[in-house]
């Protein structure tokens, strides 16, 4: 993996020396992550002229292999507690003989670029940009391999649920055995705050369990998300409780399941990103459900759950294969509930056998 780091850094430095920048400091955690192999708390990536140094406050926790930095990163420890290393980066790269410097604007904060600018008053500081993010939207096999593995123990922790009473029980009690089976199963932790949503609760995005009990004839949506080697997927599903499902709960799940399909199913090298979105919106607004819509479709996952590309009406450019992205479209109808179905897939050629599906829970409208 050193090498794969070591690449990843210099495709960096090129963007940074193309702005007229020798040097860069990198601070949002998981761009750290992603350039150093790990990012420690309050750790920073300096892209030095001599030498690159990951500057931290503390010295590196060494809890297992995928945890440690690259072992071809020199780490250097900020003296005495407390210290900003930010600001010992930036130290540093004057050290180097650095007269700009490159920082990610949009992730230091006022307080400490102000804090750079005086403790440095001969460095120029300049912006990055999204430099970093953009280098991340298109995932190596490695990477991969990992969200592959994230959404195995999402499907397993899932399927489990299923094969449980779930009549009686509360959507905090059901979000909270979810997390807990993603960790039995070898995730590092959730992905995001599990989401478990009932009777009119259902459908809603972002729904936040509360204690509302499942009862016969809800439907049940549940969001949920595997972390494994820091990497984060996502899959969400809706049930019905009860024997049988009712005409409109079967109808409603019908049609979010095809807006669902026509959204995979557009995923391909070159898709434009509002072309996927509009895609599965075209089929719920021809339904009439225009105002029940959610603001996007889908966005692309990694080592956060919400990374670029976007999959919205207004979204710019196009898909690259192997790229990450959920297709996740939904309807919630207030005081009835809702349907989501959320998968994470990998955007690959039709040679390829097109999208890689990676939660592969049924989507059958299961009666609980």
């Amino acid at each position: 993996m050193s090498e794969v780091y070591a690449v990843r850094r210099t495709r960096l430095r090129e963007c940074c020396n193309a702005g007229g920048s020798a040097a860069a400091l990198v601070s949002r955690p998981a761009n750290v992550r992603y350039l150093a192999g790990a990012a420690p708390e309050g750790a920073v990536l300096l892209l030095g002229r001599t030498e690159d140094l990951l500057v931290c406050a503390g010295p590196p926790e060494d809890r297992s292999p995928q945890s440690r930095p690259d072992e071809a990163l020199r780490v250097h420890v900020v003296p005495g507690i407390g210290g900003d290393a930010a600001l010992a980066a930036a130290d540093l790269a004057v050290g180097q003989g650095v007269d700009s410097l490159a920082v990610e604007e949009h992730h230091l904060t006022v307080t400490r670029h102000h804090a750079i600018r005086d403790a440095a008053p001969r460095l120029r500081l300049a912006g990055i940009g999204c430099a970093v993010e953009q280098l991340r939207i298109v995932k190596d096999e490695e990477e991969i391999s990992c969200l592959r593995i994230g959404a195995e123990i999402a499907d397993q922790a899932l399927g489990e649920l299923l094969e449980s009473i779930l009549v009686g029980r509360t959507e905090r009690h059901l979000a909270l055995e979810l997390e807990r089976r993603l960790v039995d199963h070898g995730a590092d932790g959730p992905a995001f705050p599990t989401s478990v949503a009932t009777g009119p609760n259902a459908g809603r995005p972002g729904h936040r369990p509360t204690d509302r009990r499942v009862e016969e004839g809800d439907f049940l949506s549940v969001c949920l998300g595997a972390t494994y080697r820091g990497y984060r997927c996502e899959i969400g599903r809706t049930f019905v409780i009860g024997t049988a499902p009712a005409d409109w709960q079967i109808e409603l799940y019908d049609l979010v399941f095809s807006a669902q399909r026509a959204g995979r199913e557009s995923l391909a090298p070159g898709a434009a990103c509002r072309d996927v979105d509009r895609a599965a919106r075209h089929v719920l607004d021809s339904a009439g459900y225009a105002e029940a819509l959610p603001v996007l479709t889908g966005h692309g996952v990694g080592l956060e759950i919400d990374e670029d590309p976007q999959l919205t009406p207004a979204a710019m450019g196009k898909l690259d294969a192997c790229v990450p992205v959920t297709v996740e479209p939904g309807v919630h109808l207030p005081g009835r509930g809702g349907v989501r179905i959320d998968d994470t897939l990998v955007v690959r050629p039709e040679a390829d056998g097109g999208p890689e599906l990676l939660t592969i829970t049924t989507k059958e409208l299961l009666a609980l």
